[in-house]
């Protein structure tokens, strides 16, 4: 494989109507071939449930719509053992929400509603030991980035978490100054923690211990991307490599476990933002993406739809929560 491989991911595969504002979260269900998005900013909030053929990857028939009036949903995952449920980071916190009626129930509210503009839930993952991992946004540090602007005099590191929930309900902060909390996934031996902070625009590796869920050694394995785009999304294969979103660069991104790129797979949409791995061989790639501001929009932006492109390798099927 050539080490700077491009590609052509192929045109929209799943037209939702209207597109989405911020398509995000996707998770593939493999017991009746599903596949689970959300459009965080539709009014209101709503999940997207769509079937698929498990060996193409063709839709079958139109994505049932599932709107959460509760507020705004940022990530969901799917619970063992608990059919038609997930767990979901909303906007300040940890919940639990139902895939029939809509229905939330609260968890954890780890942000006050009247910090709630300030910072933000965002992004999740579950461990391989069904623990829900779940990432804050600081506004003020992802304006000012997007922006090209520094943070304020005196305003110090951004001031987001990253969040460990356990079955049990015992809920950690595992690390400070995260500025945007994106992506977060398991190497397939257990020992490697990936996490996308989309603010300094790195991806994080740390030691991870499956028993007890601790993380150390923290090391930047991806950075220098250029300015204004973020590293969104992120999946892992059975080989190891990352598969990041680029969130204003039109594509995803492969990397190897030590961060050298592999190839970039093109997508006629700006605002991607989020991978996984589906079908029946687990080889099958959906991706989210975001309508871009009509300021901003080129001719011929895909954004607000769903991608799908099949792969050579077979990924990581994204674990469930254990509660």
């Amino acid at each position: 494989m050539n080490s700077t491989e491009n590609i052509d991911g192929g045109p929209v595969w799943y037209r939702n109507t209207p597109p989405n504002l911020l398509g995000e979260s996707p998770i593939y269900r493999a017991c009746d071939s599903t596949l689970h998005w959300i459009d965080c900013y539709s009014t209101p909030c709503a999940v997207h449930i769509l079937t698929v053929d498990p060996s193409t990857g063709e839709a079958i028939g139109r994505a049932r719509i599932l709107e959460v009036p509760f507020g705004r949903i940022t990530s969901i995952y799917f619970r063992k053992g608990t059919p038609g449920s997930y767990i979901c980071g909303y906007q300040q916190g940890i919940a639990l929400l139902d895939e029939k009626t809509g229905g939330v129930v609260v968890l954890k509210e780890l942000i006050k509603k009247e910090d709630s503009e300030a910072w933000a839930m965002n992004d999740g993952g579950v461990d391989p030991q069904g623990r829900f991992w779940i990432g804050e946004v600081d506004m003020k540090a992802l304006f000012a980035k997007m922006g090209g602007k520094s943070l304020p005099e005196g305003y110090g590191s951004p001031r987001g978490r990253l969040w460990r929930y356990e079955a049990d309900g015992t809920c950690t902060i595992m690390d400070t100054g995260i500025g945007c909390g994106n992506g977060i996934g398991w190497s397939p031996d257990g020992k490697c923690m990936y996490f996308n902070d989309s603010v300094p625009q790195i991806t994080w590796r740390y030691d991870f211990d499956r028993e007890t869920g601790k993380i150390c050694n923290k090391m930047k394995i991806i950075g220098d991307l250029p300015q204004g785009v973020l590293n969104d999304g992120c999946v892992v294969d059975q080989e190891g490599n990352l598969w990041v979103a680029m969130f204003m660069l039109n594509c995803v991104m492969v990397y190897t476990p030590e961060g050298s790129l592999l190839k970039t797979i093109r997508f006629p949409a700006k605002l991607i933002t989020c991978p996984t791995w589906g079908g029946r061989g687990n080889d099958i790639l959906f991706i989210t993406s975001a309508q871009p501001l009509p300021e901003d929009a080129a001719p011929g932006d895909e954004g607000g739809h769903v991608f799908r492109y099949k792969t050579e390798l077979k990924g990581m099927a994204k674990h469930e929560f254990a509660g």
